[in-house]
């Protein structure tokens, strides 16, 4: 029955409602008379309906103009709450996130620097999972996760369903200040021979490298302290009981948490041994705006804090790992 009524002509007409003025609603939309004049014309024409009636010079509505006025106010305010959305949406201010991190990250760093991203604001909703990193590879794989932060291992047989940015860096022992290695600068793999260790479980690739790198040198090896990740390790070697082999976000965190009291030192190895973090980005799952921004702050999060701890920290691809494995 009715022709299509376009959204200049309900803005027109709710501003007239409001001012019951052409001049003043032209000069609150920023128009001229006859542009306003015209607009409520061709509204009038598409409803069939006179919508007000001239007193003077106010414009008074007919009954039927309030139930209009109603209906067009729902729609413009539902239209203003969708713009706004979308820019939020578009500028990665609004939004979901879920993300998978391996479980030393999640005790602190990465929480904190989420919720530094992300402030008070209530238009993003954040789902953060602690998971091991083969968990986090699979997540990422079946395209359930916006992104993850994981050990990087190279996968074997088929091509995953995800990519991954490699920042590798360099690991240090953990030492209590009081160990006769303590007033070193560098060590080998050689000078803790025998030495009681901390580490972790042996089916991880890291444990498995170290255990390699320790044999490549005639050294043994001796694990006495098995943990799931690096942080529990910390009260064992500050206590006197081990040394151990960490990545360099847990030097990190301990030097912000200060989990041993000042117990501990962390010496670098005279020959680097690297360690691999992976960010993981389903291959099927577009990244929002929101997911986006956040990976790429955590990325440059993650290497200025591995730059603060002399880590030597450098970002890399997938290629360029397998290449250089080559």
């Amino acid at each position: 029955m009715f022709k299509i009524m376009n959204l200049t002509q309900l803005t027109v007409f709710r501003e007239v409602m409001e001012t019951g003025s052409i001049s003043q609603t032209a000069k609150k939309l920023n128009r001229t008379q006859p542009a306003i004049s015209l607009a409520l014309k061709n509204l009038e024409k598409t409803l069939g309906l006179t919508l007000f009636e001239r007193k003077g010079r106010r414009l008074v509505p007919v009954p039927e103009a309030h139930y209009l006025l109603a209906e067009t106010t729902g729609i413009l305010d539902r239209l203003a709450t969708i713009s706004s959305t979308m820019e939020g949406l578009i500028k990665g201010h609004a939004g979901s996130l879920n993300i998978a991190t391996m479980p030393g990250p999640s005790a602190f760093l990465f929480p904190r620097f989420i919720s530094q991203s992300v402030g008070e604001n209530p238009d993003i909703r954040i789902t953060l999972s602690t998971r091991s990193s083969p968990q986090i590879m699979e997540l990422a794989g079946t395209q359930n996760i916006d992104f993850g932060f994981a050990d990087f291992e190279h996968s074997a047989g088929k091509e995953p369903q995800y990519s991954a940015e490699l920042i590798r860096a360099d690991c240090f022992c953990a030492i209590d200040c009081e160990h006769p290695l303590a007033s070193r600068k560098f060590l080998t793999l050689s000078d803790l021979d025998g030495t009681p260790m901390g580490g972790l479980h042996p089916s991880h690739p890291f444990q498995r490298k170290v255990r390699q790198e320790f044999e490549d040198v005639a050294a043994e090896y001796n694990q006495t302290v098995t943990c799931q990740y690096f942080l529990p390790l910390i009260p064992f070697v500050s206590s006197g009981q081990c040394c151990s082999i960490v990545d360099p976000l847990t030097v990190a965190t301990e030097k912000e948490l200060n989990l041993s009291n000042g117990k501990l030192v962390f010496l670098p190895f005279e020959k680097p041994l690297r360690y691999e973090y992976a960010l993981l980005e389903p291959d099927h799952r577009p990244p929002s705006q929101l997911a986006i921004q956040i990976k790429a702050g955590w990325k440059a999060e993650v290497l200025k804090k591995l730059e603060a701890v002399q880590a030597n920290p450098q970002a890399t691809s997938v290629d360029d790992a397998r290449r250089e494995q080559n």
